[in-house]
């Protein structure tokens, strides 16, 4: 339950009082003049019926009215609908250097957390466009997909420290080269924001060569100077907890400068520019002067909760108030008259279900009410309508619990365009869409379902997009994206575990999925020092390790997910090794 209108409600502390404050002072006024005006032989003759409890009951009624009708002038809402909107927006890509120079302290607090700031201040200017992250150090890697999800690129960028990209050194290529693949909509206006030191020790001339290639791409760069010219000692702190600076293969200590020609190059050769991170308005005159006038694209889509007003029924009460009040009457009946029975009144109360990970549970049945034949038949329709509804949902848990997804999924689908409000369908359709294989439009649903304000039901719907995530990566044909794939797979597991940390199923897939990751991270980061190798010797030595690292990893993903994806690269390793260290015989 939310309201349009809250600050309304502090009307509740001024009417009610002074409506109560003023009947009391007409009751004694109204007491006062009878008193006056009436001898007091006649008074208990002429007030002969009238009853002081009908009337504080009158009175109530007046107060309760007010405070009703102050609710729904309020505008109270409960429910909603997800409905696209199309914006015209930027596509952006943000790009920052995560490497170790980033923790010099020439800008306070140090470079990197400057960095971070940095960014989230471009997206409180970007508030209609889309925004990406990219992390970067030896290698890059997309860790926010374009998205209008403000709070999302907010935790991603959050998450961002030193170890976020295990190697080390800092590559602007291959930042620039994935911000590019980010871009999956050919249409849209491509820009990235790179936000660095400017030092590259990987290779200057190959990220002058990417700048280039993606200015000719269309994509315009615009880089951010992180640090000073002067440069400062990068200052770290060792697993013991001692203090030091890092230091060079000599033991020599690191100084790290600011290298604002390169970045400047880079800029220029995409069509963009450079700004050197000054002063707390740098981001906003980056986005006036060099985003703000770039054309906007097309039909960007954001989900918005549509509200469903339910001012109804405290006008409804208040009004049956206000009837009340002026139907009942201050006198009572005199002795001796026929009293006319007055009809019973019945309270209904809406019961609620709970919820349930499976389908949607139905409205209990209402009880059944002795009341007069007339108001049966009105009874009689009003409890046939959830009734009726109610057919819907048993069908299709009938159809899923059968195995008949595809009719599950399909009136699962219909019943959730027609009762908007109950969230619980579009999980219950996201679940048959699962166990049909259609993981994208599992994915889609079940991401759906996480706005939910209900607690447990969204803790369920990250544990159930986890597993469609990690589905998905299974399908992935090379490497990257497999590794892709379960990161994003851990990072729902996260939160799953966040909401619930009673949840060992969960747990179970966070720490599996998370140890995959860092045996597929290790192994990549084998084959590529092997790839750079010319010894064929040492090269089969880093195969034979690498061949170490994959054996435990295929048999633990064996008959369970991912098996294949590693098969082809486990035998032509075990081949190898079998060539270079043949068996004794």
């Amino acid at each position: 339950m939310r309201f349009e209108h809250p600050n309304l409600l502090w009307l509740l502390l001024v009417v009610p009082p002074a409506l109560a404050l003023f009947f009391w002072w007409r009751e004694g006024s109204r007491q006062k003049l009878l008193a006056q005006f009436i001898e007091a032989r006649l008074l208990s003759t002429l007030t002969v019926g009238i009853s002081p409890q009908r009337q504080k009951i009158r009175f109530t009624f007046l107060i309760l009215a007010s405070v009703f009708l102050i609710f729904a002038l309020a505008g109270p809402q409960y429910g909603f609908d997800l409905e696209e909107v199309e914006e015209h927006g930027l596509d952006i890509v943000v790009a920052v250097d995560t490497s170790k120079s980033m923790l010099a302290q020439d800008i306070a607090p140090d470079r990197l957390e400057r960095a971070k700031l940095a960014a989230l201040e471009l997206m409180e200017d970007a508030k209609s466009d889309r925004l990406g992250l990219v992390a970067f150090a030896g290698q890059a890697f997309l860790e926010c997909p374009l998205t209008v999800d403000d709070t999302a690129f907010e935790q991603s960028v959050q998450a961002l420290d030193v170890n976020s990209v295990s190697e080390g050194g800092t590559g602007i290529a291959n930042a620039i080269n994935t911000a590019l693949t980010a871009f999956k909509e050919g249409g849209h206006y491509r820009t990235l924001v790179l936000l660095t030191d400017g030092e590259d020790n990987v290779n200057e001339a190959a990220a002058l060569e990417a700048a280039k290639d993606a200015g000719k791409a269309g994509m315009k760069i615009f880089t951010v100077g992180i640090g000073t010219a002067e440069g400062a000692l990068i200052h770290i702190t060792g697993p013991d907890g001692n203090s030091d600076y890092v230091r060079d293969s000599d033991g020599n200590v690191v100084k790290t400068h600011l290298n604002e020609p390169l970045l400047r190059q880079i800029a220029g050769l995409s069509g963009g520019f450079y700004l050197p991170l000054r002063g707390a308005d740098t981001m906003d005159i980056l986005y006036d002067r060099g985003l703000a006038p770039l054309p906007k694209s097309q039909g960007v889509g954001r989900m918005i909760r549509r509200y469903h007003e339910r001012y109804q029924w405290p006008l409804g009460i208040a009004l049956l108030l206000l009837l009340a009040e002026m139907f009942l009457p201050e006198r009572t009946k005199a002795k001796g008259q026929t009293a006319t029975p007055q009809p019973a009144t019945y309270a209904f109360h809406a019961a609620s279900g709970p919820v349930e990970a499976s389908a949607a549970s139905p409205p209990p049945v209402p009880p059944v009410l002795n009341v007069p034949p007339a108001t049966v038949v009105m009874l009689l329709a009003f409890l046939w309508l959830p009734m009726a509804a109610a057919a819907s949902p048993s069908s299709a848990l009938r159809e899923y619990y059968s195995g008949n997804y595809t009719n599950a999924l399909d009136e699962y689908s219909t019943l959730a365009e027609t009762q908007t409000n109950d969230i619980r369908l579009i999980f219950n359709a996201g679940d048959a869409a699962y166990r049909m294989t259609n993981f994208d439009l599992a994915q889609d649903l079940f991401q759906q379902v996480t706005l939910s304000p209900d607690a447990n039901l969204q803790q369920m719907a990250y544990y159930n997009l986890g597993n469609t995530q990690f589905q998905m990566a299974k399908q992935s044909e090379d490497l990257d994206g497999l590794l892709s794939g379960f990161e994003t797979a851990e990072k729902s597991y996260q939160r799953s575990v966040d909401l619930n940390t009673n949840d060992t199923d969960a747990a179970y897939n966070l720490a599996f999925t998370k140890d995959a990751v860092e045996r597929i991270k290790a192994f990549r980061a084998m084959l590529l020092r092997a790839k750079g190798e010319a010894d064929m010797d040492v090269r089969l030595a880093e195969f034979h390790r690498a061949l170490t690292i994959m054996a435990p990893l295929q048999s633990k993903l064996q008959n369970t997910v991912a098996a294949k994806q590693f098969e082809d690269f486990t035998k032509r390793l075990k081949q190898i090794d079998d060539i270079s260290t043949p068996h004794s015989r």
